[in-house]
């Protein structure tokens, strides 16, 4: 056993690789990626290489014992691999520290760029420790409910699902840190995987996702700190809001998390907006009027649902809202499932786009946009479903509907930044 390799380390989680083109979101097919430890770079452990869609196979990964996060310690509980991707026509870059984690399906999404393009090159990307291992400095006090008074406040008239962020990569006076565009559920995914363990039951994920959601969006609906002057609406600082990685991993069971839940936020009675909800992990900062990360594993553990989880630190009055509209997308979810037999224009406007991601999608059948949902459609709906890490079922629910939205818009060039 490699002597970088984490002592006793006997479980395993999965690592999946996507890569697009930076400026068409087109998949790139056919790169060569090497994995090795992140302390023994230059002991390769797997060569793999992309298919049409741009993905890996699955590919799977030592890591620590599962118990190690499931509990506060010492023990690191995720393992660090780096991979170095080569692509034809494209630079090389290497990504350090991905996380993997025990029985948890790990996607590292990668940009890539031309070799001609203009400007200067991310050639490394390293990923910083996770915000229950690492040391960060712990969340400033706010006020959870935003007054109008407040100087150069600008409240927004509706509580509207963002198709971007702009993340400023530092603290809010940090004038040197980059900015970030970022997709609203890519940033979820990026924080909720930075702040929280994969492992943990269903119900404490999902009570987590809705605080960093509920959070995020009361930043964007007060325009909180562009109503200061700034042109971003939230930091990566955590004294201020949350921990965003830049081009860290996500793992599958957060996502598919995210991807449900993405409209909703946290609501109190007669308050239009969403709830600044601030946490503590519980161990290293107490915090006893906000959530405790650790503590919300543990009513989890106990069965709590993720509202009753929510309540028991925020108070009973605490209740899940959904947002008014989702910007960016080109036509709203039916409200109910559609499979085989279903017909109309949702469907049609559903092949329409399926039919567009295929010409960048090889792998995903042609079909026509006849409005009526046959098998051949079905089969479409399956293979988009595998290439994007969804459950494979052939029927289009929430999470599908928007993910097919998401990808027509990346591959068609319609998307405008908020």
């Amino acid at each position: 056993m490699d002597q970088n390799r984490v002592e006793n380390q006997v479980d395993e989680g999965t690592l999946q690789i996507h890569l697009t083109n930076a400026s068409t979101g087109i998949p790139v097919k056919g790169a060569r990626i090497t994995i090795s430890y992140t302390g023994g770079p230059q002991q390769v452990l797997e060569e793999v290489d992309t298919d049409d869609s741009g993905n890996t196979e699955k590919i799977t990964l030592d890591a620590p014992p599962l118990e190690y996060s499931m509990e506060p310690g010492e023990n690191q509980p995720y393992a660090e691999y780096t991979i170095k991707v080569q692509a034809t026509g494209y630079r090389d870059i290497t990504v350090s520290a991905i996380n993997i984690l025990s029985g948890e399906d790990a996607t590292q999404e990668v940009v890539m760029e031309a070799q001609d393009a203009p400007g200067d090159p991310i050639d490394t990307i390293v990923i910083d420790a996770h915000t229950l291992y690492g040391e960060y400095p712990p969340k400033i006090p706010e006020s959870e409910i935003k007054t109008v008074e407040e100087t150069g406040e600008i409240v927004l008239s509706r509580v509207v699902i963002p198709e971007y962020v702009v993340v400023h990569d530092g603290a809010p006076g940090d004038s040197t840190a980059p900015n970030y565009y970022v997709r609203y559920r890519d940033y979820i995914k990026n924080v909720a995987s930075s702040e929280i363990y994969a492992t943990w039951p269903d119900a404490t994920i999902r009570a987590n996702v809705l605080a960093i959601m509920s959070f995020t969006l009361n930043r964007v609906y007060t325009e909180w700190y562009r109503g200061k002057g700034y042109v971003f609406t939230i930091t990566s600082s955590t004294a201020y809001d949350h921990k965003f990685i830049y081009g860290r991993n996500f793992f599958q069971s957060i996502s598919q998390v995210v991807d449900e839940m993405f409209e909703n936020y946290l609501s109190r009675p007669n308050v239009r907006q969403p709830i600044l909800t601030q946490y503590c992990d519980g161990q290293r900062v107490t915090c006893p009027d906000w959530m405790s990360q650790w503590g919300s594993k543990y009513l989890g553990d106990q069965g709590y649902s993720a509202i009753d989880i929510l309540r028991s630190y925020y108070g009973n009055d605490m209740y899940i809202n959904s947002a008014e509209g989702i910007s960016g997308i080109p036509a709203s979810w039916p409200g109910y499932d559609l499979g085989v037999g279903a017909s109309g224009p949702k469907v049609r406007q559903l092949q329409e786009q399926l039919a567009r991601i295929s010409r960048a999608y090889p792998a995903i059948p042609t079909i026509t946009a006849d409005g009526v949902y046959g098998s051949r459609t079905r089969e479409a709906v399956e293979k988009f479903q595998s290439v994007f890490g969804l459950p494979v079922t052939g029927i289009v629910d929430y999470p599908t509907w928007y993910k097919i939205s998401d990808i027509y818009v990346a591959v068609s060039r319609i998307a405008e930044l908020v």
